[in-house]
């Protein structure tokens, strides 16, 4: 048996083996719950004394991602979400596979009768919709502002990437190349100026110096430690 499920102290405790791990490791994530990789050559006995040893700790983390789920979106048939030029609308019909469609400003997606919309596979194919439209967007807004506020500053970077990340907003390589990530859509536009603007000054600067923020506040009119402080009250992982 490759994986095995406990329930301790009131928590689903999965362990799984793993013939690469070298290590007895623990994962918790929202809706995945407590993961345990357990490496070939320990026992899931070995396994278990590991999580009993660091069962306070998994709680104090369960406890925080059970509120983190609590935030996220749950989508129903008459959930009302917009992005900033797409409307959602979930219908059901008589048809055995969901599907979706992304044009003239809506995100449609398409239900089979039997489906239950409240299961993961069916919020997470939402989310995907939802994703592509926000992608759209950036696609459209992102080159065309960071161009003008790069003119505006007399900065100069290489190569623009956008990606579904969800680890940073935006990243500069050492070659200039700046990343964006497509979640800079649900952000006020204030936010995004300042987000770009903040790659943009690590074409000059590669580090966060007081050297770099000093120029970032001088490039966004000394608001730069004000913006970074609001960006910090918005989440990449949840909507």
């Amino acid at each position: 048996m490759k994986e095995q499920s406990y329930v301790i102290n009131g928590i689903n405790v999965v362990l799984k083996k793993n013939s690469k791990a070298k290590n007895i490791s623990i994962s918790i994530q929202p809706f995945k719950g407590v993961r345990v990789t357990v490496p070939r050559y320990a026992t899931y006995k070995q396994a278990l004394s590991f999580v009993n040893h660091k069962m306070k700790w998994i709680e104090s983390k369960y406890t925080k991602i059970k509120l983190t789920e609590a935030k996220y979106s749950e989508f129903k048939i008459d959930t009302a979400f917009s992005t900033r030029n797409h409307q959602l609308i979930i219908q059901q019909k008589n048809i055995e596979k969901i599907n979706s469609n992304i044009k003239d400003g809506k995100i449609i997606v398409n239900l089979p009768f039997y489906e239950r919309i409240e299961k993961i596979e069916i919020q997470k194919f939402i989310r995907s919709k939802i994703e592509e439209a926000w992608r759209l967007e950036a696609k459209e807004i992102l080159p065309v502002r960071i161009e003008k506020l790069a003119k505006e500053n007399k900065l100069n970077y290489n190569k623009l990437t956008i990606k579904n990340t969800r680890s940073r907003w935006g990243s500069c390589s050492y070659n200039n190349n700046i990343n964006l990530s497509l979640h800079l859509m649900r952000l006020p536009n204030h936010l995004i100026d300042y987000v770009l603007l903040h790659e943009l000054a690590h074409t000059k600067i590669k580090n966060h110096s007081k050297k770099f923020w000093d120029f970032l506040d001088e490039i966004s009119n000394y608001k730069g430690r004000i913006l970074d402080k609001e960006l910090k009250e918005h989440s990449l992982r949840i909507y």
